[in-house]
């Protein structure tokens, strides 16, 4: 048996609708023991708090993502305080700053992002990072983030997140796991063009990373072309576990132990 679990996918998406439970029961199946459903705007959030209060196994982080950020307004923040108190959140995201896709200005990113790492250091819950194009500004705001967190955030101050679907290279990769954070490893590993990302993976080890899908995008091989699902998380561990030379069961075992620490699940 395998400790698998996925710690970034969309389940609460649309195209979710017609097969969730078929899609869950899947997963359970292929021995995941943890879903983590991400967040990209306060308007989408109960569909992920109605699946996380069916099952244990399923958690929420909350957040307004950057390409989402047009959908900003006053009321937000207050709204995400509000639901940072549900008991099924275990982190603020997904959050962070998107220069590839021209759907917010990168001031208006900043500002939000901002407020959000706030929160994240209010309730001193971890925070899940959508970096595209942007890690030097990006990491320049969280290393002043880490810097200024109160001595009240301890878990905060071991455990700051997750870098999502990281796509730097092995320097940048080297950066954010001596700050704190993990690095979360999906489908693409399993591409025959992922160079960067596999020097990355030896570059950091096992210790700071975690497994995730980002389902229903960015499907691994040999399922490419297709919907992308949390079950579809063991062939991202079986890649992992060979490029490093490790078996599958101790590849999961470890990130799965990450994903524990981090979120506190």
């Amino acid at each position: 048996m395998l400790l698998l679990s996925d710690t970034h996918c969309h389940l609460d998406l649309d195209t979710f609708d017609e097969d969730r439970q078929g899609v869950l029961d899947r997963a359970w199946q292929a021995d995941v023991q943890s879903i983590l459903i991400p967040e990209v705007d306060v308007t989408s959030t109960s569909t992920a708090v109605n699946l996380s209060e069916t099952d244990q196994r399923i958690h929420i982080a909350i957040g307004v993502h950057p390409n989402s950020a047009n959908t900003w307004n006053n009321d937000t923040l207050s709204v995400l305080r509000r639901l940072s108190s549900n008991s099924r959140v275990c982190a603020i995201g997904e959050i962070g700053l998107d220069y590839y896709r021209d759907r917010s200005s990168p001031e208006l990113q900043q500002d939000i992002l901002l407020q959000q790492l706030a929160l994240a250091a209010e309730v001193d819950n971890p925070v899940i990072i959508h970096c595209r194009n942007a890690f030097p500004a990006l990491f320049a705001v969280l290393t002043e983030w880490l810097a200024s967190l109160p001595a009240s955030a301890r878990h905060l101050r071991e455990n700051p997140g997750v870098l999502h679907s990281f796509g730097g290279d092995a320097q940048q990769a080297i950066s954010a796991v001596s700050a704190g954070f993990f690095l979360g490893i999906n489908g693409s590993i399993t591409f025959k063009n992922a160079v960067t990302l596999r020097s990355v993976v030896q570059a950091v080890g096992i210790d700071h990373l975690l497994l995730e899908t980002d389902a229903p995008y960015i499907t691994p091989a040999p399922h490419r072309g297709k919907r992308n699902e949390p079950s579809f998380v063991v062939y991202t561990n079986a890649m992992l576990a060979q490029m490093l030379n490790i078996s599958p069961e101790h590849c999961a075992r470890i990130t799965y132990n990450n994903a524990c620490k981090l979120f506190r699940w």
